[in-house]
């Protein structure tokens, strides 16, 4: 490996995993992530609504048999009985989590005390901030402080390769901090905000790479430049911890917030169903004209789908948060094997060279 690329290995690959060049990703970012999910389910419902108006409009269906309309119904009424059944089933799990003893709730205080203690401790502040965006600030500018230590203590008689690997990690961590603490500048109100502002920084990788520095240049780092990197790592897990418990707190919220919804959109989805079973559901046919009946059934079965297009849109949010956060310390399963300085080579007897 040459000299040029033994340093551009030390450039954070793919720093930003939700950054996305072409507009189509933007747009399936916004999607997932970005966009209010009751916007996102009422799209989805409408959604619906435009595609089965459009598929009668071609004939490729029809609404004018009563057995197949009533059989739809059925359907509907069962499956959001289900889904209601469901997601309330998920919510009494998540409640069983809040149910403690008053020593057990003791010992989950305590270790958040003790966190945000750590954070004081770390940062010199008087005390750690109660919300979200400000207290992930806090220790992202803390770590581009330390980041900042590590390139002043290199020693003027460091040279060479060593000290280039090192300014290029210090410059890579100095660019994502800068670029973190703009996002959390615009994200000063709710939690998601705060919590995808992070979920772009790429500190997974920096505990690798400045463990990996500090390590396989021992003998050539002064006692300076290797205190200064461990207390960079001591900082960046402090950033990862945060943003863990941040993320915990916050799934805890949405899911019970999904499971209201569902509730609340399962009662007229229901509604729907059942009115679409009685308009096919008399002797003499239809009670609604020929004219009519494709604008009427494909608004009932949207409405009826409502809660299904809910938790799409919550489990898809859900989700890519857990894929994009699912790495506990330098575990990166987002990169591929080249990339990065991940590469340990062994000789015949097995030692590391």
């Amino acid at each position: 490996m040459g000299g040029d690329d033994i340093d551009e290995t030390w450039e954070s690959y793919g720093t930003d995993v939700t950054e996305r060049d072409h507009p189509l990703h933007s747009i399936l970012d916004r999607l997932l992530l970005r966009w209010n999910r009751i916007v996102v389910t009422v799209a989805l419902t409408v959604g619906a609504f435009l595609l089965l108006v459009g598929v009668h409009a071609l004939g490729l269906v029809s609404s004018v048999n009563d057995a197949t309309m009533t059989r739809i119904s059925q359907g509907l009424i069962a499956g959001t009985f289900s889904l209601v059944t469901l997601v309330v089933t998920v919510n009494q799990l998540i409640l069983s989590r809040e149910f403690r003893t008053a020593d057990e709730f003791r010992d989950r205080l305590g270790g958040v005390v003790g966190f945000r203690r750590d954070i004081e401790d770390a940062t010199g502040a008087a005390a750690t901030p109660a919300a979200p965006a400000d207290l992930l600030e806090l220790l992202v500018r803390e770590i581009g402080h330390r980041a900042d230590r590590v390139e002043e203590s290199l020693a003027d008689d460091l040279e060479g390769p060593t000290r280039t690997r090192l300014e290029a990690f210090v410059r890579s961590v100095r660019e994502g901090t800068d670029r973190t603490r703009e996002t959390l500048d615009r994200a000063r109100f709710g939690t998601f905000s705060a919590l995808a502002a992070t979920m772009e920084y790429d500190d997974a990788w920096q505990i690798y790479a400045a463990r990996h520095l500090r390590n396989d240049h021992e003998d050539e780092l002064s006692d300076a430049t290797r205190e200064a990197l461990e207390e960079l790592v001591e900082s960046l897990e402090l950033l990862e911890t945060g943003r863990e418990h941040l993320k915990t707190t916050y799934l805890q919220r949405e899911l019970t917030r999904l499971s209201q919804l569902t509730i609340l959109l399962g009662i007229p989805a229901v509604l729907a169903a059942f009115l679409l079973g009685l308009l096919y559901g008399g002797i003499g046919g239809p009670t609604i004209g020929h004219a009519d009946a494709p604008v009427v059934v494909s608004g009932l079965i949207a409405i009826a789908s409502s809660p299904v297009a809910l938790l799409s849109a919550y489990v898809l949010r859900a989700g890519t948060i857990t894929r994009r956060t699912a790495s506990i310390g330098p575990m990166l399963p987002q990169k591929g094997p080249d990339e990065g300085p991940f590469e340990v080579a062994r000789d015949a007897d097995g030692e590391s060279e």
